[in-house]
């Protein structure tokens, strides 16, 4: 069972908004509630260009001047533990949604230190200003690369996530355990959500989808890895937005076991499309998005700007999300398709870089 929590009148802290994720769900809780305060907390790293994280926020601002909802925004990083104290001191969320994550699984190879100081240190940081500022519900973000090179498929929550094939798997499945804890010992209503390759307009410029575009553009070639031989199961920022919303409104519920000891208020689920694209398909799909809305001119020669080169290290030749918890639980299955989804950020590429 869930314990309902009603979102309308409550501090909301945001983690890694204006992100790509943060900024989507921030935007919708500004349009959805009726009273109340949205917390956007992010370092503005330089990751990817930080004019992205400049435009979501923008959006937020401009979003906020409409909306009965307060926004604040606070540029710092989880990994400062007095100022994620102080957040919480003067703020007292009553949930947390902990998107602030150092992401991407390929540049944890050369740039380990970011993540455990982003991924640990700082989902530590707000474990414990949970348990010294009790909230409803903390909801975190945790990773389809959990599930490493698992051979079953679709990969579900009851599946063993022991071996990560990057340090970045290794620190969202450190996430769960971490939560798991604290869930146990202090009774902190925690959700962690499996996202599977997550896209669409304004999303990160590290991702496939987003970086083949500004390859083709510039008439660079595009490398595809595993000689194209890879599945993946892509989510559509919206569907991923509704999902959180929906998890956000359900909290585990608190309850005792046989031993008269408290049972953690725990749960993890997959947020996945559910049907793995192949990742050529994906691209010609692409294609055809950016030359519909005119990225690219009509007579474009993919053949000659795309190469088949074999796998990479920390990646995984399969993504498939079995979601059906996620649908038990909360009512809601991803259901934006990738024809739809790349369409809505080919045409935001258009307007935004052209």
């Amino acid at each position: 069972m869930k314990q309902k929590v009603d979102l309308n009148g409550k501090t909301i802290l945001v983690t890694g908004s204006p992100g790509f994720i943060g900024a989507n769900l921030v935007l919708r809780l500004l349009k959805e509630m009726n009273s109340g305060t949205v917390i956007s907390l992010d370092n503005m790293n330089d990751y990817y260009d930080p004019k992205l994280k400049e435009y979501r926020l923008s959006l937020i601002e401009a979003a906020a001047k409409e909306s009965p909802v307060q926004h604040i925004f606070v540029k710092g990083s989880i990994a400062d533990k007095a100022l994620v104290e102080r957040v919480f001191t003067e703020h007292q969320p009553a949930v947390v949604v902990n998107l602030a994550a150092q992401a991407g699984g390929r540049y944890s190879i050369d740039h380990p230190d970011v993540y455990i100081e982003s991924n640990l240190i700082g989902f530590y940081n707000i474990l414990e200003a949970c348990r010294h500022h009790p909230v409803e519900h903390l909801v975190y973000a945790s990773s389809s690369s959990v599930y490493g090179g698992n051979k079953k498929v679709p990969f579900s929550t009851e599946d063993k996530v022991d071996n990560p094939v990057s340090l970045y798997a290794a620190t969202k499945k450190s996430n769960e355990l971490l939560a798991h804890s604290y869930a146990k010992l202090y009774s902190i209503p925690s959700t962690g959500l499996r996202f599977f390759t997550v896209y669409g307009p304004a999303g990160r410029p590290d991702m496939f989808y987003f970086s083949a575009t500004e390859r083709l553009v510039k008439g660079d070639t595009i490398s595809i890895f595993n000689y194209g031989n890879c599945k993946r199961d892509f989510t559509y920022v919206d569907d991923i937005v509704e999902g959180v919303l929906r998890v956000m409104r359900g909290a585990p519920e608190k309850a005792t076991g046989e031993d008269g000891l408290p049972l953690p208020p725990y749960a993890v689920y997959n947020i996945g499309g559910g049907t793995p694209e192949n990742l050529l398909d994906y691209i010609s799909t692409l294609q055809e998005e950016l030359v519909r809305a005119q990225v690219l001119p009509q007579d474009y020669d993919f053949e000659a700007h795309k190469k088949l080169v074999p796998m990479q290290p920390g990646d995984v030749p399969v993504t498939y999300a079995d979601s059906r918890a996620l649908e038990e639980d909360y009512g809601f299955r991803p259901a934006i398709g990738i024809r739809e989804g790349l369409r809505a950020f080919a045409e935001w590429y258009k307007q935004y870089y052209q």
